[in-house]
C-alpha cells in the first residue's frame, strides 16, 4: 500500500489554554483547530488520517468521528513516542507519512501540496517544513549545509552565536517515507533532559545512515504558528477571518469594513451582495447575489437566496427565500422555512414556519408551528398560541387570509383560504375559507362612570 498517510498528533492537554477542553477541539474561524488541519490534509491528497490523542481522547474522537482513525497516547513522552503509536495501523505502508500538529489551524492544503511535492521530487527520506520567523526566539534553527540539505535542527538554547542568527526554524511538520521513519524511531533515545522521545532526533539518524534529508520552507511563516494560549488562538482567527474577507471581496463581494465583519471559512456568499459592519456569517451559512445584510445582523447554518435585505436581525437552521425583506429586530428560529417575497418587519419571531409566498408580517408578532400561505396579512402584534403548558401544536392560514391586529390564533386551528378575523379575536375554532371570524366582547360604555379610588 502506498501514497500519502496523515498523522495528526492532538495527544497534548494545552496547559497554557486553562481549559477543559483538549486544546485542539478549541474553535478558531468556525471550527476546531484539528478540523483545520484534518481538511487541509484532505485537500492536499492524504488518503487516510490518523489522529493521536491523549488527553480528552474521547471527546475528540466524538468530535472528529469517522474522518479519521485513532490511536492513544497514554503517557506523553514526546512527539517521536506519539508517531510510534501510529506503528500498528502503517505495517505494510509503502508510502508518505506527512507529520502534522493538531494546533496548527492556520495550514492550507496548498502548503501542504508544496511539501509534498517537493518532498518526492527530491527523492527525500525525510523532509521538514520550516519558516523564516521575524523573532525565532524559542525555535529550533534549521542548518543547511551549502547545497540545501538540512545538516542539522539545533534549539535555541543550544544554538552558537552564528546559529541563532539563522531565521529559519523548524515547524514541527515533517514528510517521512514510511519505513525509513520507523525504522529509526526504533532507535531514537530519551537520554534527554526532559526523558522524552524527539521527532527530529529521526533526522539526525537518517542523515548519518546517509539518507537525503530536505527542508521546504513557507512562504508566509503565519501558515506554520501552533496555538497555545487564548492570546494566540484571537491572533489565529483574525487571521483566518482575514483571509476569508479577502477571498470574498476577491469574488465580487462588498465588505463595508472587513474589520467588524466575522464570516466563518465554510461560508459562501455571492457575487454583488453587500455586508454592513458587524455581521456574523457562521458555519454553514449560503448568502446569494445581490443581498444585503446588516448591519448587526447575525446568520448561524442558514440559506439565504438572492436580493435578501437583512439587517438587525438573527437567524439560524433556516431557509430564506429570494427577494425576502426582514429587519429590524427580526428572531428566525431553526425549522423556519420563509418563502420568496416575504416582508419581516420589526420586533417579529419566527419559529418552526413555513410562510408562504409574498405573505407580510409586518410587527410585533411571534410565529410558532405555523403553516401559513400565500398572501398572508398578519395584523401588528398577533401571535400563534402553538403551546398549551404541555404540548405545542400547529396553526395553518391557507392563502390571502387577512388577519386583524392583537389577534391570537390558539393551536391546533385552520384558517381557510381568503377568510378574514377581526382585529382583537381569540381564535379557538376553525375558521372557514372566505368567512369573517370574530371572537371578542361587546364593547360597552358606562355614562358618567368615576374611578373610586380618586
Amino acid at each position: 500500500m502506498a501514497g500519502l498517510v496523515t498523522v495528526v498528533l492532538a495527544a497534548g492537554k494545552g496547559t497554557r489554554m486553562k481549559s477543559a477542553l483538549p486544546k485542539v477541539l478549541h474553535r478558531v474561524g468556525g471550527k476546531s483547530m484539528l478540523q483545520h488541519v484534518l481538511d487541509a490534509a484532505r485537500e492536499a491528497g492524504s488518503e487516510r488520517s490518523i489522529v493521536v490523542v491523549g488527553f480528552g481522547g474521547q471527546q475528540v474522537k466524538e468530535a472528529i468521528g469517522a474522518q479519521a482513525e485513532f490511536v492513544v497516547q497514554e503517557q506523553q513522552l514526546g512527539t517521536g513516542h506519539a508517531v510510534l503509536q501510529a506503528g500498528s495501523l502503517l505495517k505494510g505502508h509503502e508510502g508518505t507519512v506527512m507529520v502534522l500538529c493538531g494546533d496548527t489551524p492556520l495550514l492550507t492544503a496548498g502548503l501542504l501540496k508544496k511539501l509534498y511535492a517537493e518532498h518526492k521530487a527530491i527523492g527525500a527520506k525525510a523532509t521538514v517544513l520550516t519558516a523564516v520567523m521575524p523573532d525565532a526566539t524559542g525555535y529550533g534553527r534549521i542548518i543547511r549545509t551549502a547545497s540545501g540539505t538540512v545538516a542539522k535542527i539545533v534549539e535555541h538554547k543550544d544554538a552558537s552565536e552564528a546559529e541563532l542568527k539563522v531565521n529559519e526554524v523548524n515547524s514541527g511538520i515533517y514528510c517521512f517515507e514510511s519505513a525509513e521513519l520507523f525504522k529509526a524511531l526504533a532507535s531514537v533515545s530519551c537520554d534527554n533532559a526532559q526523558g522524552e522521545y524527539y521527532l527530529p532526533d529521526v533526522l539526525e539518524i537518517l542523515r548519518k545512515d546517509g539518507e537525503k534529508i530536505w527542508a521546504v520552507a513557507a512562504d508566509d511563516y503565519e501558515e506554520t504558528l501552533g496555538i497555545n494560549s487564548r492570546v494566540q488562538l484571537s491572533g489565529a482567527e483574525n487571521i483566518l477571518r482575514r483571509r476569508k474577507n479577502i477571498e470574498l471581496m476577491d469574488a465580487g463581494v462588498t465588505i463595508m469594513d472587513p474589520a467588524s465583519t466575522f464570516i466563518d471559512m465554510a461560508v459562501t456568499v455571492g457575487r454583488d451582495t453587500v455586508i454592513y459592519p458587524f455581521t456574523w456569517l457562521e458555519g454553514n451559512t449560503v448568502v446569494g447575489e445581490n443581498c444585503a445584510i446588516g448591519p448587526n445582523s447575525r446568520f448561524t447554518d442558514a440559506a439565504i437566496g438572492d436580493r435578501v435585505t437583512a439587517h438587525f436581525s438573527y437567524a439560524h437552521e433556516c431557509k430564506i427565500g429570494d427577494d425576502v425583506v426582514m429587519g429590524p429586530y427580526v428572531h428566525l428560529r431553526p425549522q423556519t422555512e420563509i418563502s420568496a417575497k416575504v416582508k419581516i418587519g420589526n420586533f417579529v419571531e419566527v419559529k418552526n414556519s413555513n410562510i408562504g409566498t409574498g405573505s407580510k408580517l409586518p410587527h410585533l408578532s411571534y410565529i410558532g408551528d405555523t403553516d401559513m400561505g400565500s398572501g398572508v396579512n398578519m395584523g401588528c402584534g398577533t401571535i400563534t398560541v402553538n403551546y398549551d403548558g404541555k404540548n405545542k401544536y400547529r396553526t395553518v392560514i391557507g392563502n390571502d387570509a387577512f388577519i386583524g391586529c392583537n389577534s391570537n390564533m390558539v393551536a391546533p386551528v385552520k384558517v381557510g383560504d381568503g377568510a378574514y378575523v377581526g382585529a382583537g379575536s381569540t381564535i379557538t375554532k376553525d375558521v372557514p375559507a372566505a368567512a369573517l371570524a370574530i371572537a371578542r366582547e361587546r364593547q360597552k360604555n358606562i355614562e358618567g362612570w368615576k374611578d373610586k379610588r380618586k
